[in-house]
């Protein structure tokens, strides 16, 4: 529920400090892009002016410790996943994960005959919001980053 911000007397706004947490957050989301295979070709189309994700309020972050969310576009293999990881234990909370693309979500057709590949970066970090597809197109990742924002409007940050 997004707070009521306008008041036609001109006085006091009131409303729940829940409310308006969640509505800064979901308005400003920091992604750490984290491109690994050829999903993140179409993670760049989602950030780049036809489609323009600076518009949902998403900028994406070159540092982990200054990013909300990670986007895991592309094959996760065992030596990146270390990595992963890390970057994922430096952000700070609350943090969200977005696999992106069917490399990320389950091995994608590499895992069966590949001993490198990790089936699904869910087995090193835990992820929020799936998008499928190989490679998913921008507006999968749109669909995405609005169902997190759907996901963080109904949490409790203040008890």
């Amino acid at each position: 529920m997004t707070p009521d911000l306008t008041n036609e007397n001109g006085g006091i706004v009131v409303t729940k400090m829940n409310d308006l947490l969640n509505w800064a957050r979901l308005s400003s989301l920091w992604p750490l892009s984290f491109g690994i295979a050829c999903c993140a070709i179409e993670m760049m189309g989602a950030m780049a002016s036809t489609y323009d994700l600076d518009r949902f309020g998403v900028f994406p972050r070159p540092s982990s410790r200054q990013a909300d969310v990670i986007i895991i576009a592309g094959t996760v293999t065992f030596k990146m996943a270390e990595r992963i990881k890390r970057l994922y234990e430096q952000m700070p909370d609350p943090k969200y994960v977005i696999s992106m693309g069917s490399c990320s979500n389950c091995g994608g057709p590499y895992w069966q005959h590949g001993y490198h590949v990790v089936k699904g970066v869910d087995r090193v970090i835990p992820v929020d919001v799936y998008v499928q597809g190989c490679p998913p197109r921008p507006e999968a990742l749109i669909g995405a980053i609005l169902e997190l924002q759907k996901k963080i409007e109904t949490e409790s940050l203040v008890g």
